[in-house]
């Protein structure tokens, strides 16, 4: 890396010699802590295969980045020129290697973002390259992560144990067969690479790909779904399926917040429009919000923690979408209401012990107004960690200033990386881990906070909330609880 004022090993720990001091000994006592990922998208069928290998350098961190590839974009380059083939079959670049080198002529774009923060750090810590990637040296960079990609070292099963994680988390379709999962399990992997239930799928009656959704989760049912209550009764069992291969958890995606209790004859007669295919957007809007409010019920009687996260218009770039499909980065955030949009899910729910509620959002004004307050008062409610673009320096930093105060820490869920690229994990949880012991640090240094405080809070942050806050074992098979604030 370039020169700085402070070494490599004290990147993000501080600027002033004494908060430096404080920082490195927090973060000295969190480093070798192991790593929980509680939500991602590394795919599962990597891991189910003992002989998979991770993609070659420019797939893997280029083609399948978001935030690399919006970068990219968002400065002309073509998504075709970056290996993302379009729907109707064009041409599109396929040798990695110009993909890797389109990608490393253009790194000044990514000056003072946390993309080029994880690249480095990967490079380094992982596959032991600590001269500053160039234009220049690309190709023989390229090279290097090539061969030690192929190598049984940098096996997906091999890496979970170099990086120490204790767990990691697929995000997986309600309608999923999880074969891959059950494959792990049978091979002894099944504490550590849990699925985790996600039914937007099926519950966005708007979606122009609703029927086939349905029609996967009537074959992995084997039954026929023709009513409201074959509906409910289908993504019931498909949880307890989830639960018996590990699952502890539910992810929920939606673009705004809104809950409402739908009488089962109302929802019966938009569930039949729907499939008719005659549901209007406000009546697949209203489903929507019932079935988040459903969600919550089934979370009272299964036990799975219930994760909502808000605020992201999906495919905003319409012309990308149709060219690309969706999932290719364009998402932009949207303001949000928690407050009003909650209330009818958290008059039923908030207070019942058996719900566990995680809200993550991409409105970060919403943090001190309204997140907060929620988290510091409903038994049922934690916040998610600073999520998407907001998983950076300052945006770590601007959450724990909004929202510490009200909520304190232990109404707070850790951290989760939320991330595709396996490789990235240790970076994504480092720099976690070093901006929040630079934080504690300023606030021991300020008087807000003694050392003992800090220490206890930054093992916390680490690991040991989210693993509080999912349901998920300790180093010692122990499932805590969580503790009052």
């Amino acid at each position: 890396m370039a020169s700085s004022p402070t070494s490599f090993s004290d990147r993000l720990l501080g600027a002033s010699k004494p908060e430096r001091r404080l920082a490195r000994s927090l973060y000295e006592s969190v480093t070798n802590l192991p790593i929980v990922s509680p939500h991602g998208h590394v795919p599962v069928e990597l891991l189910a295969d003992p002989e998979a290998r991770l993609g070659p350098p420019g797939r893997l961190f280029v083609s399948g980045d978001h935030y690399v590839l919006r970068m990219l974009y968002s400065q002309g380059i073509r998504l075709e020129e970056l290996g993302v083939a379009p729907l109707d079959g064009g041409p599109v670049e396929s040798d990695d290697r110009k993909i890797w080198q389109r990608f490393t002529d253009n790194l000044e774009l990514f000056a003072g973002t946390p993309s080029l923060l994880w690249m480095a750090a990967t490079l380094a810590n992982v596959f032991g390259i600590e001269k500053r990637l160039t234009s220049a040296n690309a190709r023989a960079v390229y090279d290097l992560l090539a061969e030690r990609l192929q190598s049984a070292d940098f096996a997906p099963r091999a890496l979970l144990d170099r990086f120490a994680i204790e767990v990691l988390a697929t995000t997986d379709a309600a309608e999923s067969e999880l074969e891959s999962h059950r494959r792990l399990r049978e091979d002894g992997w099944g504490e550590r690479v849990r699925p985790t239930f996600r039914p937007d799928a099926v519950t966005a009656l708007g979606s122009v790909s609703w029927s086939e959704s349905l029609k996967r989760l009537e074959l992995v049912c084997e039954r026929e779904i023709g009513d409201y209550r074959a509906f409910v009764a289908a993504l019931e069992e498909r949880r307890g399926y989830f639960k018996t291969l590990g699952a502890t958890a539910s992810d929920h995606s939606v673009e705004t917040v809104r809950t409402e209790r739908l009488s089962e004859t109302e929802a019966e007669a938009i569930f039949q429009r729907a499939l008719r295919g005659e549901a209007t957007q406000d009546e697949a809007r209203r489903f929507e919000a019932h079935m988040l409010w459903e969600m919550a019920r089934m979370s009272c009687e299964d036990g799975l923690v219930m994760q909502i996260r808000a605020g992201s218009m999906r495919d905003h770039n319409r012309g990308l979408k149709e060219h690309f499909g969706s999932d290719i980065g364009a998402d932009i955030p949207v303001a949000l209401d928690w407050t009003r949009g909650l209330q009818p899910l958290l008059a039923a729910h908030g207070d019942n012990p058996r719900l566990r509620l995680i809200l993550s959002t991409l409105d970060e004004s919403t943090y001190s107004r309204e997140l907060a307050p929620l988290a510091g008062h409903y038994p049922a409610v934690l916040l998610g960690p600073p999520w998407w673009f907001h998983d950076s320096r300052n945006g770590i930093d601007r959450y724990l200033d909004s929202v510490s105060e009200t909520a304190g820490f232990y109404n707070l869920a850790g951290f989760v990386d939320d991330a595709r690229n396996l490789v990235a994990i240790p970076a994504r949880h480092d720099v976690w881990r070093r901006v929040t012991c630079a934080w504690l640090a300023r606030k021991v240094l300020l008087g807000s906070l003694d050392e003992e405080n800090a220490a206890r809070i930054a093992s916390e942050l680490a690991c040991g909330l989210a693993r509080k806050a999912y349901r998920l074992p300790n180093e010692r098979g122990e499932i805590s609880s969580r503790p009052s604030s």
